[in-house]
């Protein structure tokens, strides 16, 4: 029995003195470590602007003169393969953007000015079926539903505050994420450029500090996150882009409107697992259902069948169990990352949880092999 000598109980009194002050005064704590975290944003998007980048780029690093021993090839290598992969991704984004944005804009329109028609058109559905009272198809066939929305649309824009402070905060807002994105990513391309000499520096430090029994667990533990987030990234994109140009060449073959919009939405939204593609879906039905509620329900049907074949074919092909993660447990973590931090959290919640299940695995195999019985020695034939 190890002896209680005054160091120890120095060491238990300092952890409940500690303890009591983190309970005791534990708004103004929590208020600190808040202000820690806000003024660290642009590092931590710094660090998950890098692993995507890294991805992109570690592809053209084994493609561009791998063997080459040129100095000039392995010193531009480097450079040369992170330039590639900055402009592959900015150009996908520009061309998303470029795809969705003006095609939106026109559809909103499209919407702002149909809402009077339409809602005239809801009264006439409702007031033939006698599917409410008729008192209140009176009352709503008495309200002038352009009026109305001038109305409203005069309360958003003008009567909410003055205009000048609203206009400063949005100014204020999209400066504060602007600079935070800028920042993340200069900070990306140091990590970047630099990164075989921080990876060395780290590792030195880390085994100058930590044990090596605890060292090779939590290399461990790196090295299946590292794997089941690249696995996780670089599936779900390809499987997003065949998902959105299937979706859009039969748009295009059924005729469909706003087919590069909505194929580009598609692709978009299915980077989140299970729920990704129905969001996309239902926002492009109501989209075409401006325009024809005929053609939407074509769409509907279509994209339904386009998701049996991307659910039974597509994804167990390009992801399948790639992940080692069975369906109940991606439902939950899609559920429970999107309950905490929204679609952030449903995008990261997967391979998180990918990462606990195959530890879990290990721990649960390792375990059943330590404590199974040794096998008996074959006993030799018996003598007369």
């Amino acid at each position: 029995m190890k002896k209680f000598d005054w160091k120890t109980a120095f060491k238990i009194g300092l952890c409940v003195i500690l303890v009591y002050l983190c309970i005791h005064y534990w708004s103004k704590i929590s208020g600190f470590i808040g202000l820690i975290f806000s003024a660290a944003a642009p590092i931590f998007l710094g660090l998950a602007i890098a692993y995507c980048i890294n991805i992109l780029m570690s592809f053209y690093e084994r493609h561009f003169f791998p063997k080459s021993d040129k100095k000039a090839v392995k010193k531009l290598r480097r450079p040369l393969c992170l330039t590639s992969a900055v402009i592959s991704l900015s150009g996908i984004i520009a061309l998303v953007v470029c795809l969705v944005a003006p095609q939106l804009v026109a559809c909103v329109r499209m919407l702002i000015s149909d809402i009077p028609s339409a809602m005239e058109r809801v009264v006439a559905f409702l007031n033939s079926h006698n599917i409410v009272p008729e008192n209140i198809i009176a009352s709503l066939s008495s309200i002038d539903w352009q009026s109305s929305l001038s109305k409203i649309t005069e309360t958003v824009t003008s009567g909410v505050g003055s205009a000048l402070s609203v206009a400063f905060a949005a100014i204020s807002s999209v400066f504060s994420v602007a600079s935070t994105v800028l920042i993340g990513f200069i900070f990306a391309l140091y990590l970047l450029l630099d990164k075989d000499r921080l990876t060395k520096q780290f590792k030195t430090v880390s085994e100058s500090i930590i044990p090596e029994r605890y060292l090779s667990k939590l290399l461990h533990i790196a090295e299946v996150a590292n794997e089941s987030f690249h696995k996780f990234i670089v599936g779900q994109c390809t499987e997003a882009v065949i998902l959105g140009t299937l979706c859009m060449v039969g748009m295009f073959i059924l005729r469909l409107p706003y087919a590069p919009m909505i194929g580009a939405l598609i692709a978009f939204t299915a980077l989140i697992p299970i729920v990704g593609a129905f969001i996309g879906a239902g926002l492009g039905a109501f989209l075409i259902f401006v325009e024809s509620p005929s053609k939407a329900i074509v769409f509907l049907v279509f994209i339904i069948i386009l998701q049996q074949l991307e659910g039974n074919l597509i994804y167990p092909k390009v992801v399948g169990s790639s992940l080692g993660l069975p369906g109940i447990w991606v439902l939950a973590a899609v559920t429970i990352g999107g309950g905490v931090m929204g679609i952030p959290g449903m995008l990261i919640g997967v391979p998180f949880m990918a990462v606990i299940y195959k530890l879990t695995v290990e721990t649960i195999h390792e375990k059943r092999v330590l404590n199974s019985p040794a096998p008996s020695e074959k006993e030799g034939p018996e003598e007369n």
